[in-house]
């Protein structure tokens, strides 16, 4: 495997097979969801907090930037930040616009809610198009000042000044994003009222993440109750008013990130990746790709201080519900078309709103290189026996995952290149230094 410019599109990689297996050892960059979630505790916390091997990314240096340029000082090192929390209200009064940073856009509106002059909050165009509706009225139904400056249920938001949100009951259904709910579960020891949140559908979406949030609170030391029904889905949460105290929290490697290296041992014939300091039993939704690897063939070695898979000489196709790792599903979906026999991965419904709609953008790249797929607005199917592999330049859309799924096929499968290969910067800025690995020097 190599990676070069291409040849065939101006500013593409081209990613060669691999000519031999390889047996590697990865730390991927710290968890984004972790960083996301002990930045904003720590905002809302008294005193100085650090956060320790937090993600250096486009999206997490873009929360941070918010924050400070809110009133909050943050002072980035090497290996650590400190964020030190207003003795006060968050002071506001700017103008912030995140990219398209889904998740910080949504946690920055909850605190923006606390600020004493209002906050103006942007996006990227995709970002425009991105729901937030659902999270206007859950902050207004708590008592948030959130007014919308250009059209309807749509960025640009105005959030905050006057009076302080005061908390209370709200009451939610399935979802177009989970991290809306979060971003209340977060910033409700704040509120005078806390936060009474129950549950109104059969399950949340994307419960494994409030599940991350509800993880990254205990650790924080927030005092919560949860009720499940028999089958152990949250059904109500209540978060009670209380003051947050300063901590220090060290984040573990990347779930999403760690997918990619999976994948690619899973699909080269005797290869093997061992992830430093990801534990099998992580809280991180992705996590859980590791055993849909193992289901359809891949063999596993893990400790409580990381995981590890090798690839084996055949793989084959099964019925995955991806509804707890939607990020992860469109790498598992690349190793399938390598597999004998069909695949299909449901629970999907969240991708048409990410960086890109993931499950179209999915599906019209596949058949750009051949491979056979049918999709719905929630699930992919993937049947190898009925592609034709051809080359072809895979356009990202500016997604970041597309881009790294794409990579991590084109190690067996010749002739795929990425285009705009500097959009993985969103999640993991030294990914192709780190995949080139995977051609390195083997140990033995």
């Amino acid at each position: 495997m190599s990676l070069s410019p291409s040849q065939v599109h101006l500013g593409a990689l081209n990613v060669s097979p691999l000519g031999r297996p390889f047996n590697v050892s990865i730390m991927p960059p710290g968890s984004k969801s972790q960083t996301n979630r002990y930045l904003m505790l720590a905002a809302l916390s008294s005193g100085i907090s650090t956060v320790h091997r937090p993600l250096r990314a486009l999206d997490t240096d873009l929360f941070m930037d918010a924050l400070v340029a809110m009133g909050v000082p943050i002072s980035r090192g090497e290996d650590s930040t400190q964020i030190t929390a207003p003795a006060g209200r968050i002071s506001g009064g700017v103008s912030i616009n995140l990219g398209d940073g889904g998740t910080p856009t949504r946690f920055l509106m909850a605190i923006a809610s606390l600020a004493r002059s209002p906050v103006t909050i942007d996006g990227s165009a995709r970002m425009r198009q991105r729901p937030i509706a659902e999270g206007v009225e859950m902050l207004r139904a708590l008592g948030a000042s959130v007014t919308y400056i250009e059209e309807e249920e749509r960025l640009p938001v105005r959030v905050g000044g006057g009076a302080l949100p005061r908390g209370g009951v709200i009451e939610v259904g399935r979802t177009a994003s989970s991290q809306f709910v979060s971003a209340l579960l977060l910033l409700a020891p704040r509120l005078e009222r806390g936060v009474d949140l129950f549950v109104t559908q059969e399950s949340l979406t994307t419960p494994s993440y409030i599940e991350l949030t509800l993880d990254a609170m205990r650790s924080w030391g927030v005092q919560f109750d949860v009720l499940r029904d028999a089958r152990g889905r949250l059904t109500r949460i209540t978060v009670p008013p209380a003051p947050l105290a300063a901590c220090s929290r060290l984040i573990e490697p990347d779930a999403s990130s760690a997918v990619y290296f999976l994948a690619a041992a899973a699909i080269v014939r005797d290869a093997r990746v061992t992830i430093r300091g990801l534990p099998r039993l992580s809280t991180q939704p992705d996590a859980a790709c590791l055993r849909a690897l193992i289901s359809m063939g891949a063999h596993e070695w893990s400790s409580p201080r990381g995981m590890g898979l090798e690839g084996t000489a055949t793989l084959n196709g099964v019925d995955l519900d991806g509804s707890h790792w939607p990020d992860g599903a469109l790498c598992i979906a690349a190793v399938a078309s390598m597999a004998k026999g069909r695949t299909r991965i449901r629970g999907l419904e969240t991708l048409k709103v990410k960086e890109s709609n993931r499950i179209q953008v999915l599906a019209e790249e596949f058949a750009k290189i051949g491979t056979h797929v049918e999709t719905t607005e929630h699930s992919i199917v993937i049947d190898p026996e009925k592609s034709s592999p051809r080359p072809g330049v895979i356009d990202p859309r500016g997604d970041h995952r597309i881009a790294m799924t794409f990579a991590v096929l084109g190690l067996v499968r010749p002739g795929i290149s990425i285009a705009d290969p500097g959009c993985v910067a969103k999640s993991y800025p030294n990914f192709w230094s780190d995949f080139g690995l995977l051609a390195g020097p083997q140990a033995g």
